[in-house]
């Protein structure tokens, strides 16, 4: 789709062109680009869909990490991980959250339970209302194991369902859900709504799902609705048990993993369709902005495993970002984008000016490009991403500073994928239009293409690992030690 030119705002305008009071940023944990129908018209989600129809898809959006804690600080500080002492988190930052409150946005952001994303690193400041849902786990020996071990809580629940579904329907009330909040979808959709409810205009709203993160524990009528009812909830558990015992992934069990990740998109959609029900309900959706990114992707062994394991490729690096903004046009942005650009679109949309400290820059002129200059916004620069990788890339635990492992750079632009480790001095290139994912490394026997290719994106690379480094010398792996509860919340997301 093509902005008209005709009916586009005038590009010499401000971001006041937008009839926009109020910004909602829709983040999903885990959700790959091509798992959403912006991106693959055979998907089932229709809200999301919608706002991909109405609104701005940008074709070639990419996190700055392959996990979450490597990746909110460009969401919602406009800045790379590490970049203040090697640690990660946004303590110190000048994050989205505050500029907005001292400019007299109302903030409110609520987090599904994410560990990485709660007090102990920052993220609530600036937000008059937050809520991460991560609760104490209690002392019990059974209360923390399923603290841990997510699936097995599922099961419970499962085995539990039908005594819910008889009380209820004794009782006389509907239960639309089969589970329990293991995902706390609910518990983050109700306080979002009940933001919005409650909010005086402008308003910020962030909120975060997590229902695509490992396990897939999705309710099982979204089952059904994305595998036309051939799989159910058994295939559900025979698939988690098969991974959380480390027995072999054969292709009926990726398969199953892959309906059980879809089905939880769709699950995730239908709350956001809820979510963006209330705003009309509050009579203020014609004036409020809705952006959906996702925080990293999900791999299902494009490159040997399961999950978001410390690695650069696409699949975990291109995400989603869809803006939907009243008063635009909308259209498709084929240009690559990082999501260090969100903060200061969403100040640009309400009219706040950005820190002089923020890397990312507006999208709003792209949001109103015209045909002719759709990438505005946008520049040349590559997206540089990073991770931490131990001595096995399955090492537990995870890496969370630059001193816990080897660093890993990668620049992208819409056409090359440049991957080095600045450590070990091996590196990768792919051309991505003609390898989207990423098997052919051309670093062996480049032609001439590619080695300008390398000749550009390397020292882009290097550059980045050198400032972080300079900025994380001093950093080592026991600082900010995290507490007992936290500790078994991140272990729930296989973070030990």
């Amino acid at each position: 789709m093509t902005p008209d030119p005709s009916t586009t705002p005038d590009a010499t305008d401000g971001a006041s062109d937008a009839a926009v009071s109020n910004v909602v940023l829709v983040t999903v944990d885990s959700l790959r680009a091509d798992a959403i129908a912006p991106y693959d018209s055979e998907r089932r989600s229709p809200v999301m869909g919608r706002l991909g129809e109405d609104g701005t898809v940008f074709d070639h959006a990419f996190a700055t990490g392959n996990w979450t804690p490597f990746s909110f600080p460009s969401i919602l500080a406009s800045e790379p991980v590490f970049a203040r002492n090697g640690e990660i988190g946004v303590e110190g930052s000048e994050t989205l959250a505050e500029t907005l409150s001292e400019a007299g946005v109302e903030t409110g952001g609520f987090n599904a339970a994410n560990g990485f994303l709660t007090e102990h690193w920052g993220y609530p400041d600036g937000f008059d209302e937050f809520e991460p849902f991560v609760t104490s786990v209690g002392s019990s020996v059974y209360s923390r194991y399923l603290a841990a071990h997510p699936t097995v809580e599922a099961w419970v629940q499962l085995a539990t369902s039908p005594i819910r579904r008889l009380g209820s329907k004794l009782r006389g009330e509907a239960d639309d859900r089969p589970f329990l909040d293991a995902s706390r979808m609910f518990d983050v959709e109700d306080a979002a709504t009940g933001f919005v409810a409650g909010a005086d205009e402008p308003f910020f709203l962030w909120i975060h799902y997590m229902d695509t993160h490992t396990p897939y524990v999705p309710a099982p009528r979204y089952i059904r609705e994305v595998s036309e009812g051939l799989v159910g909830t058994h295939r559900m558990l025979h698939a988690h048990t098969r991974t959380s015992l480390g027995l072999t992934v054969g292709e009926r069990t990726l398969d199953d993993l892959r309906t059980l990740y879809q089905a939880a998109v769709r699950q995730v959609d239908a709350s956001v369709g809820r979510l963006l029900d209330s705003l009309d309900a509050a009579g203020v959706a014609d004036n409020t902005a809705v952006l959906l990114a996702g925080d990293h992707g999900e791999e299902f062994q494009e490159h040997g495993h399961l999950a978001h394991y410390p690695k650069l490729y696409d699949e975990l690096i291109r995400v989603p970002f869809v803006a939907d903004v009243p008063g635009f046009d909308g259209g498709r942005v084929d240009e690559h984008v990082g999501l260090e650009a969100i903060p200061p679109t969403v100040a640009d949309l309400l009219g706040v000016d950005p820190p002089d400290e923020w890397h990312g820059e507006s999208l709003v002129p792209a949001l109103r490009g015209t045909t002719d200059d759709r990438a505005g916004g946008t520049d040349d620069a590559p997206v540089v991403s990073v991770t931490v990788r131990g001595d096995e890339v399955t090492q537990q635990p995870i890496p969370r500073s630059l001193s816990d492992g080897e660093l890993l750079v990668s620049a992208r632009d819409a056409e090359w994928t440049y991957i080095e480790n600045v450590d070990s001095g091996d590196s990768e290139l792919y051309r991505r239009s003609t390898d989207p994912t990423q098997q052919d490394d051309l670093t062996e026997d480049p032609d001439e293409t590619a080695q300008r290719a390398i000749d550009r994106l390397a020292p882009i690379a290097a550059d980045h690992a050198e400032l972080l480094r300079e900025r994380g010398a001093a950093a080592t792996a026991g600082d900010g030690e995290v507490g007992d509860d936290l500790e078994a919340r991140l272990e729930a997301l296989g973070y030990r």
